[in-house]
């Protein structure tokens, strides 16, 4: 992967090149030869961990994800779950996305 290097300096003068440059490849910012930091576009972030770091979550939220992990580990080991393939889970969840879309009748 090509990586572009500009100056904290050279960032700040040519802010848009800049930003053009960061959405084409991610872009190394240096202050007095050293590395200070790199910028990325949101797409080249998406596919990592950055994103995830900076949401917000409700109180409990590890917590309840941990519990459900472990509840699903269990439950795998103790074969009271089965492995189901990736398409066949797709098509599950998808089934019960449609199902809780459409509109109750009253």
């Amino acid at each position: 992967m090509l990586v572009k290097t500009m100056t904290a300096r050279d960032a700040k003068t040519h802010f848009g090149e800049f930003l053009d440059a960061m959405q084409r490849e991610p872009v190394i910012v240096t202050k007095n030869n050293r590395p200070v930091g790199i910028m990325l576009s949101i797409e080249d972030a998406a596919d990592t961990l950055i994103p995830e770091m900076f949401m917000e979550k409700e109180a409990g939220y590890d917590e309840w994800f941990q519990a459900k992990v472990a509840k699903s580990l269990e439950a795998f080991t103790s074969g009271k779950a089965k492995l189901v393939a990736h398409d066949e889970a797709m098509e599950q969840v998808w089934m019960r996305v449609q199902a809780k879309a459409r509109p109750v009748s009253t």
